[in-house]
C-alpha cells in the first residue's frame, strides 16, 4: 500500500474525530490525497459532465460535492494537526482571516510535532505498511 493511500485511509478512519494528534507526514500525505481527488473531479467536471449536460464553463458540480463530503474529515485532521504541535483546534478559525490567516495556518502545519506527550495525548506513529 502506498503512503498516500495509507494516509488517506488513516485520515478517513477518524472521519470526525478531533481528539488526539495527527503527525506532520500523516497530515501532508492526506492533503496530497485530497488534492489529487479534487483535481481528478475537476477534470471529470470539465471534460465529461460539462459536455454531456451542457453546463457553463467553470461549473463544477462533482468537485463541489466531493469538497462537501470531505469537509468534516478535513477539519478533523486540521484540528488533530494543531493538537500535535500543542495548539488548540480553535486556531483553524484563522482561516477566516483573508490571506494572512492561511499563511499562519500553513506555518503551523509545517511545524515539527511536539516530542512526547502534550496536553492532547501521546503522539501516534504514522505507519505506512
Amino acid at each position: 500500500m502506498s503512503i498516500v493511500t495509507a494516509a488517506f485511509q488513516k485520515g478517513l478512519s477518524k472521519y470526525a474525530t478531533i481528539s488526539g494528534r495527527a503527525s506532520r507526514p500523516e497530515f501532508w500525505w492526506y492533503v496530497l490525497a485530497i488534492f489529487l481527488i479534487v483535481v481528478a473531479a475537476q477534470i471529470i467536471d470539465r471534460v465529461v459532465i460539462a459536455t454531456l449536460i451542457g453546463l457553463a464553463p467553470g461549473a463544477t458540480p462533482l468537485s463541489l460535492l466531493i469538497s462537501l463530503v470531505f469537509l468534516v474529515p478535513n477539519i478533523a485532521i486540521g484540528v488533530r494537526r494543531m493538537h500535535d504541535i500543542g495548539k488548540s483546534g480553535w486556531f483553524l478559525l484563522l482561516a477566516l482571516i483573508p490571506f494572512l490567516g492561511l499563511l499562519i495556518l500553513i506555518y503551523f502545519y509545517t511545524r515539527p510535532s511536539d516530542p512526547g506527550e502534550n496536553a492532547y495525548g501521546a503522539p501516534e506513529p504514522f505507519i505506512t505498511g
